[in-house]
């Protein structure tokens, strides 16, 4: 059995989903010796998320941007936490909904996502800046 830990810097993206799969792959080159596992990826901010949902068409990602800016609007008069301004108490809400982490299977040295399935990045707030997401790998040496 074998364990690996990395934290890893993501680039700073704009507010919105954004696919992050091509990214954490390839901060993770000892995917490659895993025959069977897991990897778990928790990002270590309160104002981003992770998530999986479909890899293919970019209007998933806009769907859900608009879909998650209207059931937590910004500016909402019952929002007490506004010192950081108008988007950081719904940027928490989003990321608790959504989440901090997704494990995914590993099976020969590659993630077992299916077909459709990417691994998103939800960047909620309007100046997120870079983002830290600590990588667990864990399984048999192949």
């Amino acid at each position: 059995m074998i364990w690996i830990q990395k934290r890893l810097r993501m680039p700073a993206v704009r507010r919105g989903f954004h696919l992050i799969t091509d990214v954490l792959v390839a901060e993770l080159p000892e995917l490659e010796q895993i025959k069977m596992g897991t990897v778990h990826f928790f990002i270590q901010h309160t104002s981003a998320s992770l998530s999986i949902n479909e890899n293919a068409d970019p209007t998933v990602r806009h769907d859900f941007e608009q879909y998650f800016n209207r059931a937590v609007p910004e500016n909402a008069p019952y929002f007490q936490h506004t010192q950081e301004g108008p988007d950081d108490m719904p940027a928490h809400l989003k990321a608790a909904t959504l989440g901090t982490s997704v494990s995914i299977p590993i099976t020969n040295g590659e993630l077992a996502l299916g077909t459709w399935q990417g691994v998103y990045l939800g960047e909620h707030r309007n100046h997120g800046g870079r983002r830290w997401i600590v990588a667990t790998i864990m399984g048999t040496e192949g």
